[in-house]
């Protein structure tokens, strides 16, 4: 139970990534291959704050939210200017630029053997407490005049800037939103593991992050929810007999699969909403009674 526990705290700690990673590209268009990058200045700010200044763990995670987030704007100046492919390259570099300044800075982050001894604060009350409330701000940001302008940036970006939108400045705002997330995440991550190594936050990292986003549907926030409550587990789950050393070839078949038979991903651009639940809770109770009645007409 305790192993299992342990999972689900790690799917929300990753969740909160993931949603932070959506607003960027399900929501604003921007397909980003280094947010673990984020993740790890988050990180490592969080766990130096709290190991060598005795800073309380609740300000850690702020302050390393606020890193990233102030870094990811710095960076994002002169690169949002960028699109399409040039965009995706240049996040690319700077993912795993970060990842390896973080390395060679040995005497301040431990640099390849990692930093240890991480004062512990995370949970898995308060861990899924922080993505609840993820959530709702993020649906309310989305339901917001500047979330309708994200989405309209990213249907048409010229269209967007001809009716009077800041294209810059509402990219600006999904990439901040979207660091300080990926920074809260991996704050939590350090606090939650008490070590951290710089192959934590590879590309291959940043690579599942976004696969999350477009499995889900770009411009679904549940479709985001559903995908990484089904694909942030599913490693664990395949830890069983032959499949133990096949578990990532399956995981990479599963998200072919998905993307072959639901290009737009499970959502799509819809959101789930409570007549859906009430509506798919109805159907499992008529297939329920259904085969009650089958099996009493057969006794």
């Amino acid at each position: 139970m305790e192993y299992w526990l342990g999972v689900a705290t790690l799917v929300g700690i990753y969740m909160i990534a993931v949603l932070g990673v959506s607003i960027l590209c399900g929501f604003t268009g921007m397909f980003s291959m280094g947010h673990a990058g984020f993740m790890a200045i988050g990180a490592y700010t969080s766990a130096l704050l709290t190991k060598n200044f005795d800073m309380p763990v609740f300000l850690g995670v702020i302050a390393g939210m606020v890193t990233a987030s102030v870094i990811g704007a710095i960076i994002s100046y002169p690169t949002l200017k960028l699109r399409d492919d040039y965009f995706i390259i240049v996040t690319l570099g700077i993912g795993e630029a970060i990842k390896l300044i973080i390395q060679n800075a040995a005497s301040i982050t431990g640099g390849a053997r990692g930093l240890a001894d991480i004062p512990k604060g995370s949970n898995f009350v308060n861990v899924w407490i922080i993505v609840v409330i993820t959530v709702i701000v993020l649906k309310s940001f989305i339901n917001s005049r500047h979330g309708r302008n994200c989405v309209a940036v990213r249907e048409e970006e010229l269209a967007a800037q001809s009716v009077g939108i800041n294209v810059f400045q509402y990219k600006m705002e999904a990439m901040v939103i979207s660091c300080a997330l990926c920074g809260c995440a991996g704050a939590l991550l350090g606090h939650y593991m008490h070590y951290l190594q710089p192959n934590m936050f590879t590309m291959v990292k940043s690579d599942e992050l976004v696969i999350m986003v477009i499995l889900g549907g770009r411009g679904s926030l549940t479709g985001t929810i559903l995908a990484g409550l089904l694909m942030l587990p599913l490693p664990e789950l395949l830890r069983f007999g032959s499949a133990e050393q096949w578990r990532m070839v399956l995981y990479g078949f599963l998200v072919v699969i998905v993307i072959l038979f639901r290009p737009a991903g499970i959502m799509g651009t819809r959101e789930l909403t409570m007549n859906d639940l009430k509506s798919l809770v109805g159907w499992v109770k008529g297939k329920f009674s259904k085969n009650s009645l089958k099996i009493s007409r057969k006794e």
